[in-house]
């Protein structure tokens, strides 16, 4: 038998319909692949999203410390308020005091000037009981000392040009945070062993011009003093700053990295606008457990500054300052997270949803029907622009996404207005969309158009 005659009929069988239970068979295969290549989306996107997710803090911090160590004008903006905030202020004009009238030995100068009062009073014999009152004038004398160098160093310390001063040496060095985030070198505070310290040259420096302007003491009497006020002490502090010099490396590329993957995450799930929302959501809750760890570092910073050394009031105006730009990005971050949480809700098929988006759908059209019937058509490009809504409200939208993330240092603030930008934007277009002036002929014809003109071009 030939075997073409053979496979014939059998070929011609089988490419014909499907049988029934052949089309089960098939579509269940087809489910059951479409269910597997599901899933495996699904797995990929949870993936990146949670490496995205996990990264996200991270990638604040070390941008945060990239900043700090590179950027000398932000630098100059964390520190400056130092030297002019009250507590830091009280804090160095005593611990100033307290040191000078330690090095300089007050008591020994005023023990000896009651002597030299003592004895000139005894060379002209001046009663026994007056020369040992003299005698006992070292106290009041300490005293007064102590009083005028505490004037002199307050009188440095709060005016306006110790302040300029200040900012200008740490411009020079730009080294006093970046010190303390690296270990390297010296600035205003610099890490030593297991503390971090104040310095105050500055201060002491001009301290002393002050002091033998004054005639008060000679020079001599003021030797190189002990320019530095203890700050915290923590026996961590080398991890840390490990850590922070490996975050300052990473600080450029993390955030990218970060975006990339959040996008990709997003690109490869199955429902992208639920994805959209779990990288937001993800985003925001890691930005409230920043906030919360930078919360408990001050707490257990402010625990670990020694009594002796300075007051907690002094210690969390510190740590306020220097961390208050890394405060500020996170909850920047956390209100991006927000609005794209709230973005991908309002894009979706819920009843809330739809309850916002109608009115301001129906008010859009209203306003571009009117300026059609005023006259005002956009013409093609309206309908180009009402053709193609999704992908101008894509470009706008990242657009806005892309200047944020090129803004040097956002805050809450800047996003605030992108974010009214962007829906400016968006309503301008939907207005230019809806003035093309179909609608405008549709509902009151053409000019001199009868009703019978005006039906045509509704059925076209």
């Amino acid at each position: 038998m030939d075997p073409s005659a053979a496979s014939g009929p059998e070929a011609h069988r089988h490419s014909g319909p499907l049988s029934d239970a052949e089309r089960a068979e098939y579509d269940r295969l087809r489910s059951a692949e479409g269910l597997r290549h599901r899933r495996l989306r699904q797995f990929g996107a949870s993936v990146l999203l949670v490496l995205a997710i996990l990264l996200a803090p991270v990638s604040v911090v070390a941008t945060w410390v990239n900043s700090e160590v590179n950027d000398t004008d932000r630098y100059e903006q964390t520190v400056s308020p130092l030297a002019r905030n009250p507590a830091v202020q009280s804090l160095v004009i005593d611990r100033v005091t307290d040191r000078l009238i330690d090095v300089i030995d007050a008591r020994r100068i005023t023990e000896d000037l009651a002597d030299d009062i003592a004895d000139t009073l005894a060379d002209r014999d001046a009663p026994s009981f007056v020369v040992d009152a003299a005698k006992s004038l070292d106290g009041p004398l300490q005293s007064g000392l102590t009083t005028v160098v505490h004037y002199v160093v307050q009188k440095v310390v709060t005016s306006d040009q110790f302040a300029t001063a200040w900012d200008e040496v740490n411009r020079r060095a730009h080294s006093a945070v970046s010190t303390v985030l690296t270990g390297e070198g010296g600035g205003v505070i610099e890490a030593k062993g297991d503390t971090i310290v104040l310095n105050v040259g500055t201060v002491i420096d001009e301290m002393q011009e002050q002091l033998l302007g004054t005639k008060v003491i000679d020079g001599k009497n003021i030797p190189g003093v002990d320019k530095s006020i203890v700050l915290v002490r923590n026996d961590n502090l080398g991890e840390a700053q490990d850590a922070a010099r490996l975050l300052g490396i990473l600080g450029v590329w993390l955030p990218v990295a970060v975006v990339v993957l959040a996008a990709l995450g997003v690109w490869v799930a199955p429902s992208h606008r639920v994805a959209l929302m779990a990288a937001g959501f993800g985003v925001g809750v890691m930005m409230c457990a920043l906030l919360v760890a930078l919360a408990v570092m001050r707490v257990v910073g402010l625990d670990a500054v020694p009594p002796d050394a300075q007051t907690q009031d002094a210690a969390a105006s510190v740590y306020d300052t220097l961390v208050r730009f890394l405060r500020q990005a996170a909850v920047t971050v956390l209100v991006v997270a927000l609005i794209t949480v709230a973005a991908g809700y309002l894009y979706g098929p819920g009843q809330g949803a739809r309850a916002v988006r109608s009115p301001v759908a129906r008010g859009t059209e209203a306003a571009g029907h009117a300026l059609a019937r005023s006259g005002l058509r956009t013409g093609a490009v309206g309908r180009w622009l009402h053709t193609h809504r999704p992908v101008t409200t894509t470009v706008v939208v990242a657009a806005g996404a892309l200047v944020l993330f090129l803004w040097d240092y956002p805050t809450p603030a800047s996003v605030v207005l992108v974010l009214v930008l962007v829906v400016v934007v968006l309503a301008v277009l939907g207005v230019l969309g809806a003035a093309d002036g179909a609608a405008a002929d549709t509902e009151d014809g053409p000019p001199d158009a009868g009703p019978g003109a005006a039906a045509v071009e509704r059925g076209g």
